[in-house]
C-alpha cells in the first residue's frame, strides 16, 4: 500500500535584504546633487545642478554679489 502525500503550495522565494547605504535604499546614487536657484529682481529665476556642494555654494555667493540678483539659495536635490 502506497502512502498518500499531501501536496503543498510552492513557497515564494524570500527577497534578499538590500544593503542600507547613507543614501537610503537607492544604491544607484554615488553622489549627492545640489541645486542652486538664483532669483533676479525682475522676477526671473535661474537654476543649476552641481554634484559638489562647495562649488554650488561658491557659485551662489558669486551670484549674490551682482546688483540684479535678489537672492540665491542652495538646496540638496533628492
Amino acid at each position: 500500500m502506497k502512502k498518500l502525500v499531501k501536496a503543498t503550495a510552492p513557497s515564494k522565494p524570500k527577497a534578499k535584504k538590500k544593503r542600507e547605504t547613507s543614501f537610503g535604499t537607492d544604491q544607484r546614487r554615488k553622489h549627492r546633487h545640489w541645486q542652486v536657484t538664483v532669483f533676479y529682481r525682475d522676477g526671473e529665476r535661474f537654476g543649476r545642478i552641481y554634484t559638489d556642494r562647495g562649488r554650488a555654494t561658491r557659485f551662489a555667493a558669486r551670484q549674490k554679489k551682482s546688483p540684479v540678483v535678489r537672492s540665491a539659495r542652495v538646496l540638496e536635490v533628492h
